[in-house]
């Protein structure tokens, strides 16, 4: 493996440690993480396996891998952004869905079963983005890398 391919998957890779650590300091701040933010966690633990693997073993291969991992957390990083604008339902098991039609024992149990962190509102935001919609850019970010280092000679 070319020292530029290693380079590439030490970017990509450290992008997604990066990213992991982020949202973890987030969370020791006081943002607890809803199930959607859980959810885009997993890709980048994979990624960096994956990455860690690769140089590791010389095998610049598993940068598709890495590429495939990066694309499923800005995939749901996507899915996330278009349950917080209300584009679509999320989850209901983290997302307010509404009480009409419901009886009160129907509502009562709703309110008893329902987590304590939405996924349909945006507990932080930087310049009108939010923390999944700043994932999905980094994360197809990141898949460029894994490309790029995937089709090196």
């Amino acid at each position: 493996m070319s020292p530029d391919t290693r380079r590439l998957i030490l970017l990509a890779a450290g992008g997604s440690l990066v990213l992991l650590t982020g949202a973890f300091l987030f969370q020791a701040a006081g943002y607890a993480p809803c199930e959607l933010c859980w959810l885009q966690r997993w890709p980048h633990l994979a990624a960096v396996v994956i990455g860690g693997v690769a140089l590791a073993s010389n095998w610049r291969q598993l940068s598709w891998a890495g590429a495939l991992a990066a694309a499923t957390t800005g995939v749901l990083g996507v899915y996330h952004t278009g349950v917080e604008r209300g584009l679509w339902i999320g989850p209901t098991s983290c997302s307010s869905t509404g009480i009409q039609g419901l009886s009160t024992d129907q509502l009562m149990t709703q309110i008893l079963n329902a987590p304590l962190v939405r996924c349909n509102e945006v507990a932080w935001s930087l310049f009108g983005i939010s923390m999944a919609s700043w994932n999905a850019l980094f994360s197809f970010a990141l898949v460029l890398v894994w490309l790029r280092a995937a089709r090196r000679p």
